[in-house]
């Protein structure tokens, strides 16, 4: 995907209030994630695939403690070492 085509998107939806535009309430999405999450809360979209936690892990570490807390739940020890091993840029393969 072209980094041109990525979005970002609110984790707790903004509804008009401009407080919801801190940093640690923003990720890049894709379109169709941006789209797919709309304004549902972000448990339940996490939820719904938990590799969106791994992938949140991952490329989220500017968020709340408490956000990536609660995706290191959803994505198990499986979930957190696979987003560990891919982050770490001496990690030779892509899972």
């Amino acid at each position: 995907m072209s980094p041109d085509a990525i979005t970002l998107d609110h984790v707790t939806p903004r509804r008009g209030k401009t407080a919801y535009d801190r940093r640690d309430n923003l990720v890049l999405a894709c379109p169709d994630c941006n789209a797919q999450k709309a304004d549902k809360p972000i448990l339940a979209f996490l939820l719904a695939r938990r590799i969106r936690a791994v992938s949140l892990l991952r490329f989220g570490e500017h968020l709340s403690p408490m956000l990536l807390d609660l995706a290191r739940q959803i994505a198990g020890p499986e979930g957190v070492a696979l987003a560990e091993r891919l982050s770490d840029p001496d990690y030779p393969y892509r899972d």
